[in-house]
């Protein structure tokens, strides 16, 4: 019989996330527009846990966006300053003062994020032309990503849990957020590598691989290989 599962963080439930996850309040909104499969299939789906951690946040499940009701009621929002978490122009960058309380003029800062493989955040953007005109956040990292257990087509390329980390560190720069605690999210993506990982050397648990994961920078994508993630520093990696 299925384990008992807890449909809030999708582990079952003797491993459940839900008490563990740091809260982190925020002045900005953030929506996760996320792929069908990656709420349905990936158990470690960072935008999922980033989404637990964020009580001002929200996940709404698509692929094309334009007949989404509940997006077109975001993007025609006068309360709201709309813009998209994903490389391209025009871009805004909070370091150049892009993203200021002037700038918002009272208005709440919504950041909409796709949340899918690569390949799967182009064609989501492709179905939804609506999202073409909002402007784009960029920031800078201040690192390559952390993730251990999945591969990454570039060094510049994070998962969505850093990707929210990083903008929120540059908000803060900018005076938009007060990110406390401001390392709640990474602790947070590393208990959760841990796991996987001590689940992989427990010979008994089935579904895992059973050898240990080589250090990221030591690794290299096969030619041809989509990658899982997107770089988020205003160039699109192809």
């Amino acid at each position: 019989m299925a384990r008992p599962m807890c449909y809030r963080c999708f582990w079952p439930q003797s491993l459940c996330w839900c008490q563990q996850h740091p809260l982190i309040p925020t002045q900005t909104r953030f929506v996760f527009l996320m792929h069908p499969k990656e709420f349905k299939q990936e158990k470690a789906g960072t935008g999922r846990l980033t989404h637990i951690s964020l009580p001002n946040s929200e996940i709404i499940v698509g692929i094309g966006f334009d007949e989404n009701p509940a997006v077109q009621r975001l993007l025609a929002d006068p309360t709201r300053k709309v813009v998209l978490l994903y490389p391209g122009e025009p871009a805004l960058d909070p370091a150049a003062g892009d993203v200021s309380p002037a700038a918002l003029d009272h208005r709440e800062l919504t950041i909409l994020i796709l949340d899918a493989t690569w390949s799967g955040a182009r064609k989501m953007l492709r179905l939804s032309p609506s999202l073409h005109s909002l402007p784009r956040l960029r920031f800078t990292a201040s690192q390559p990503s952390r993730y251990v257990i999945k591969q990454q087509p570039d060094p510049g390329c994070l998962s969505t849990l850093e990707a929210v980390h990083e903008t929120l560190l540059a908000l803060a720069s900018a005076g938009i957020e007060t990110y406390q605690p401001p390392f709640g999210l990474l602790e947070l993506f590393a208990r959760m590598q841990q796991r996987q990982i001590d689940f992989a050397s427990d010979p008994n648990r089935v579904g895992y691989r059973h050898r240990p994961y080589t250090p990221p920078a030591e690794r290299v994508r096969p030619e041809g290989r989509s990658g899982r993630r997107r770089n988020f520093t205003g160039v699109e990696k192809t």
